[in-house]
């Protein structure tokens, strides 16, 4: 566990250490102290005192969370990679002519989440790109079809990009797409599509997708009827720190209203083969930054993933004592971040996920999609107790 006082040789982060271990949350508030501010967040960016920004993520996570670490069982579906966003930031989505191009006929999709069920997996997680040429009714029977042959596994699937889209190509209100895809059996959406909410930002990085606003609208609107979704965003790219800050409260102002959201994910841009090609990866420093800084800021989040597919298992581990209590799941097949030049495995198993956590000092938890704990049969079963309140 974390220990009592922080070493702190950054000046500027005594009085948001301060305000952070003003002490844990007070019934029926978010939090007993001051919240941290614009510019405090500017100064959580902007320190090169990365073991006391750790100390100070750590400390509000132990206080949430303690000791746990949680994973999922969970297995990546992307049904098609042609889009006509085209955006710079992306390495993934293809023109339907190009050599790589394809979209699953909806067997295939089915097939390919039969091929991953082997661990008995409790989520699907099915992005893809904004096909110009798939009806509204191919993804609501994306939808049916998967809950059909799969009933007891959570479906989260499609960014708000891909509602709006949706929502667009059928001329219906967000609202109505998404009503659809809750009654086909949708159970909550993921967190992509996010990237900067600044206006001079998405110009250049994906000057054709959904705009900040529209993605917070989006995501208000499903919390309304009851879906639940993460939040993420991209970073190390042509961002700034005050951007980052931006995004961050944003996302926060949002929580106070809904309560909606359940993780957020830091993001590490991967530039490889993708229209910014010319810009560095990230560096271990700054991805920790950025999960400690998240973990501060967004004081009504309940839960920091480090997505040890763009972190590297290496970094996520280290993430776990700098603010993560989340180290995603299985995944079994992941395909965005590895056309982007990902170098981690597609893949991990749940003994190799414990075996992370573990060694990293934590104690390993599996989850379903909204934190519930889940039990294994002897058969390996997955068991969820449903009666529990979502751990949001």
């Amino acid at each position: 566990m974390t220990r009592s006082e922080p070493i702190i040789e950054d000046k500027r982060l005594e009085p948001i250490a301060e305000k952070v271990r003003a002490g844990p949350p007070k019934a029926g508030a978010p939090w007993a102290h001051e919240r941290l501010t614009f510019e405090d967040g500017v100064a959580l960016y902007r320190t090169n005192d990365l073991l006391a920004l750790g100390w100070l993520g750590n400390y509000v996570r132990e206080q949430r969370h303690g000791n746990i670490c949680y994973y999922n069982v969970n297995r990546h579906i992307n049904p098609t990679n042609v889009c006509v966003a085209h955006c710079r930031l992306c390495a993934f989505g293809r023109d339907a002519a190009v050599p790589g191009a394809y979209t699953m006929a909806l067997e295939q999709v089915f097939q390919t989440a039969a091929s991953g069920y082997s661990e008995a997996v409790t989520e699907f997680h099915i992005v893809g790109g904004l096909h110009p040429d798939l009806s509204f009714d191919y993804y609501v029977d994306l939808v049916r079809g998967l809950k059909q042959r799969f009933p007891r596994v959570h479906l989260k699937a499609f960014t708000m990009v891909e509602v709006h889209y949706l929502s667009r190509l059928a001329k219906l209100p967000v609202r109505e797409v998404l009503l659809k895809l809750k009654e086909a059996g949708l159970g909550s959406l993921p967190g992509g599509g996010a990237e900067i909410f600044h206006p001079r930002v998405r110009k250049v990085i994906c000057d054709h997708k959904t705009s900040g606003q529209m993605w917070l609208e989006i995501a208000r609107t499903a919390h309304e009827l009851g879906l639940h979704s993460n939040a993420t965003m991209l970073y190390g790219h042509i961002e700034t720190e005050e951007e980052r800050v931006d995004h961050l409260l944003q996302l926060r102002a949002l929580q106070d209203e809904t309560h909606g959201f359940v993780c957020f994910i830091p993001l590490a841009f991967h530039p490889a083969n993708t229209a910014l090609a010319h810009l560095p990866p990230t560096t271990g420093f700054l991805d920790l930054k950025n999960i400690a800084a998240s973990r501060l800021l967004l004081d009504n989040f309940p839960h920091v993933k480090a997505y040890w597919i763009m972190l590297t298992p290496a970094v996520a581990q280290v993430a776990l004592r700098f603010g993560a209590d989340d180290i995603d799941g299985t995944v079994i097949e992941e395909k965005i971040y590895h056309d982007a030049g990902a170098q981690t495995a597609q893949a991990l198993r749940r003994s190799e996920l414990i075996r992370l956590i573990r060694e990293a000092g934590r104690e390993p938890v599996e989850r379903d999609t909204l934190y519930r704990p889940v039990t294994r049969t002897a058969g390996g079963e997955p068991r969820i107790d449903t009666t529990l309140t979502v751990n949001v």
